[in-house]
C-alpha cells in the first residue's frame, strides 16, 4: 500500500522516473543520453548534473534507524586566480509535526523538538554549516578539511512556524498559545543552545508574540548567530488570503523591509512561504546583497506543487543567488471542522503537506527533491563564488532598467494611475455587416 503523499509508492518524481525507466535513458553518466535528460530535469553546473556528495556512514545509518530521508549535493564553481574557493555546506530539514494536534500544547512543542534535534545531530555529523528547518547550515572551505575533527560550523533554518501545527487555517485564536517572545522565548533559547554546541548560525521561524508594541503578533524568522547570539529577525512581508490560508486572523505583514544578515558563513536572507510568489521580494533580498536565501514555507499539493519546483528556482536564477525551499511534511488534522469561503465542505485538515524540499543555485542547477511523505536532510556544498560569476556571464544587473522600472512603480502608486494601453483605432470604427 503506497504511504500517503507518495506518487504510486514513490518519495518524488525524479525517483519514480529513476527507478522505472531503464538505466541508461536516466542515470547520470557519460552516456550523452541520460546526461541529456539530467539537463532537462535538473539542469547543469559546470557542464554536468549536481553531482553527489558522500556523506559519513553514520548519518545515513541514523537516517535509515530514525525514518528520515537524507540527500547530499555539491554545487561547484570554476577555479578563479585571484578569489579561494567559498564553499558553504547548507542543509535543509523538512518534518512533520509529531503528536495529534488534540495533545496538550506544551507536550506538542516538545516532541517537535526532540525530533528535531535527532536531525540537526545528523546533520552536525554530516558536516553542516548553514541549516534551515525546513532548516539550514553553511561551511566554510576551512570547515570543511575540520570535519574529521568534528569541528562543525553551522547555519540552521527551520520550516515556517516550525514549533507548532500549521493551524492558521482554523482561525481559532486558542493557538495563538504557541507564540513567543522572538528574543526569550522556549525555542529562542532552544535554538540558541544548539547554536553554541555546533557553532552554527540557525534560521528560527516562529509564532512571534511582540511584547513591546501590545503583545501582536508575527510571522518572524529569528536569526541566531553561531555564538548564540541573536543577530536580527525577519517577519513575513507578504500574508495569503487565498483558500484554507486563513493567516490573517492571526498576524498581518512584516514591517522589516527585506535585510540580508551578515554571518561568519555568507550573506543570507529569508523569504518566508507566500513571499515566494512575489517576484519583486526576492529581487530586493538580491539587490541587498544575499547570498543564499532560505525560503521556509508550509503549502500543501492542490494548492501550489505545480509552482514548487518553478518558484525556487527562477528566484536563484534572476537573482543570482542560492535558495533552499523548503515545506513541511505530513498531514495535520485538527479537532474542529472549518470552511473557507470557497464552497467547499467543512473539514478538519489543510491537506497535505508536500515536502519535497530542494536547493536551487544561480545557473540554473538543482538539486532533486526530498520525499514528499518522510522527514527528511538535504546537504548541499555550495562555492558562493558561483554567484558572481553567473553575473558577470550573464549581465542582469548591467542590463536592467531600474530607473524605468522605479518611474513605472512611482506612477502605479497614485491614486489617477492610467495603465498604458495603446489601443487598436479599429475596435471604435463601426463594423458593417462584421466588417470594419
Amino acid at each position: 500500500m503506497a504511504t500517503e503523499g507518495s506518487l504510486q509508492g514513490f518519495e518524488s518524481v525524479h525517483r519514480l522516473l529513476s527507478e522505472t525507466l531503464p538505466p541508461q535513458l536516466f542515470q547520470c553518466s557519460q552516456d550523452a543520453a541520460s546526461q541529456e535528460v539530467q539537463r532537462v530535469l535538473l539542469g547543469c553546473n559546470g557542464g554536468k548534473p549536481v553531482q553527489t556528495l558522500s556523506l559519513p556512514a553514520i548519518v545515513t545509518e541514523s537516517a535509515q534507524s530514525q525514518n528520515f530521508d537524507v540527500l547530499a549535493y555539491s554545487f561547484s564553481a570554476a577555479e578563479e586566480q585571484l578569489r579561494k574557493p567559498r564553499v558553504v555546506r547548507i542543509g535543509l530539514i523538512q518534518n512533520a509535526t509529531v503528536l495529534p494536534t488534540t495533545d496538550p500544547y506544551e507536550r506538542q512543542m516538545n516532541s517537535i523538538r526532540e525530533r528535531l534535534r535527532t536531525i540537526i545531530e545528523a546533520a552536525g555529523k554530516a558536516g553542516v554549516n548553514v541549516l534551515c528547518l525546513q532548516m539550514f547550515t553553511v561551511l566554510t572551505q576551512a570547515a570543511l578539511m575540520e570535519v574529521e575533527s568534528n569541528e562543525f560550523h553551522w547555519d540552521l533554518c527551520h520550516q515556517e512556524a516550525w514549533t507548532m501545527p500549521f493551524a492558521f487555517c482554523t482561525r481559532e485564536k486558542s493557538w495563538c498559545e504557541f507564540a513567543e517572545s522572538a528574543e526569550r522565548g522556549k525555542s529562542t533559547q532552544f535554538i540558541q543552545e544548539l547554536a553554541r554546541k555546533y557553532n552554527m548560525v540557525i534560521v528560527s521561524p516562529i509564532l512571534e508574540r511582540d511584547e513591546a508594541h501590545g503583545d501582536t503578533l508575527w510571522n518572524t524568522a529569528v536569526i541566531i548567530g553561531n555564538h548564540g547570539n541573536i543577530i536580527g529577525k525577519h517577519r513575513k512581508n507578504h500574508i495569503p488570503r487565498v483558500g484554507d490560508f486563513n493567516e490573517s486572523s492571526y498576524y498581518m505583514e512584516g514591517n522589516t523591509g527585506h535585510p540580508v544578515f551578515e554571518t561568519e558563513f555568507g550573506k543570507i536572507a529569508v523569504n518566508i512561504c507566500y513571499g515566494r510568489h512575489h517576484t519583486l521580494n526576492w529581487q530586493a533580498f538580491g539587490m541587498n546583497g544575499a547570498e543564499i536565501v532560505f525560503n521556509p514555507s508550509a503549502t500543501v499539493g492542490d494548492l501550489s506543487e505545480p509552482m514548487w519546483p518553478i518558484e525556487a528556482r527562477n528566484a536563484a536564477i534572476a537573482n543570482t543567488y542560492f535558495v533552499g525551499a523548503i515545506n513541511r511534511v505530513g498531514t495535520e488534522s485538527f479537532p474542529n471542522a472549518f470552511t473557507s469561503g470557497d464552497g467547499k465542505p467543512e473539514h478538519k485538515d489543510f491537506g497535505h503537506f508536500y515536502g519535497s524540499s530542494y536547493v536551487a543555485g544561480p545557473d540554473a542547477s538543482c538539486t532533486p527533491s526530498l520525499s514528499r511523505c518522510r522527514d527528511g536532510l538535504m546537504v548541499a556544498d555550495c562555492d558562493l563564488n558561483l554567484c558572481q560569476q553567473v553575473k558577470d556571464k550573464w549581465g542582469f544587473r548591467l542590463t536592467a532598467r531600474y530607473e524605468l522600472y522605479a518611474k513605472f512603480f512611482n506612477e502605479y502608486i497614485k491614486p489617477d494611475f492610467k495603465p498604458q494601453v495603446v489601443r487598436d483605432a479599429f475596435l471604435d470604427s463601426p463594423k458593417e455587416n462584421g466588417v470594419y
